[in-house]
């Protein structure tokens, strides 16, 4: 009869720990967050031009034309309390201040920012990050006039913008197909209007635009574009659009990293904002 020897080991007891052991390895390896779930930012963290760097890069800044041009900036909940008069002095004229995402967030620095610029003297505007994942575009449309994109004929105040970019937080074109992305468009552009009385400015990159909507043309006529790149110029354009009324051009500028230029003076800034 064999005689288990003090100090031998128990190999059964062994093999039944390390069984547990690989059996807990590989729950805590399901249950934790893949790593594109834990790069996903938060909802209501997105900004004008959060996805130009990642997908179109960045190459140079602008040439100087013969074109007048003027200097503005877009801000957020991002960048928090900004030195608006540090900003005045170095010759920014212009500003859009994030004002709503979805139908689920409000910028909590829309006062300072929005009243903020105004108050020494730029011409101010209100934008909305769009998602059209979440609800209608008219239904976000009456969000964004409700909580801050409105409109006044005071001749300082710029027409709402549609923010409409590369999703954050998911699939780049919402899960939309290019007639349906258009046709959201068309529903927001169509309800802020009705509210306001003006065409809302559209923001955009024209690779997102190109594979989100299918460069569709059909808003050139009443819409302003706003075009993202970070380059030495606009590039090609979206179809429909002849010219760019604005250009975010950076996001690394003096004072607030988000900087903008006006195809025009600031007579033309002043034209926009009086409708």
């Amino acid at each position: 009869m064999p005689v288990h020897r003090s100090g031998t080991p128990h190999r059964p007891r062994l093999f039944a720990l390390g069984t547990l052991l690989a059996a807990f390895s590989l729950l805590s390896a399901l249950s934790a967050p893949s790593s594109s779930a834990a790069d996903t930012p938060a909802r209501g963290s997105a900004r004008l031009g959060m996805g130009v760097l990642a997908h179109d890069g960045q190459a140079g800044t602008p040439t100087t034309g013969d074109a007048t041009q003027t200097e503005g900036v877009d801000v957020s909940g991002y960048q928090g309390n900004v030195a608006w008069s540090t900003l005045w002095s170095s010759g920014v004229k212009w500003a859009y201040t994030k004002a709503t995402e979805g139908t689920y967030y409000t910028n909590p620095y829309f006062a300072q920012q929005y009243n903020g610029s105004y108050n020494v003297g730029m011409i101010r505007g209100a934008y909305h990050f769009a998602t059209p994942d979440t609800t209608s575009g008219a239904t976000q449309a009456n969000y964004f006039v409700d909580h801050g994109g409105g409109w006044s004929g005071d001749g300082r105040t710029l027409p709402g913008t549609l923010d409409i970019e590369w999703n954050p937080y998911g699939a780049a074109c919402y899960g939309k197909t290019q007639s349906a992305m258009v046709g959201w468009i068309s529903s927001f552009l169509a309800q802020y209007k009705a509210r306001t009385g003006r065409d809302a400015v559209i923001y955009t990159a024209t690779s997102w635009w190109s594979d989100c909507t299918g460069n569709y043309g059909g808003f050139a006529s009443a819409n302003p574009l706003w075009i993202a790149r970070y380059a030495a110029d606009p590039g090609t354009l979206p179809a429909g659009w002849a010219y760019y009324t604005m250009w975010q051009y950076t996001s690394s500028g003096p004072t607030v990293g988000d900087h903008d230029t006006f195809n025009g003076g600031l007579d033309r800034v002043r034209a926009l904002a009086v409708g």
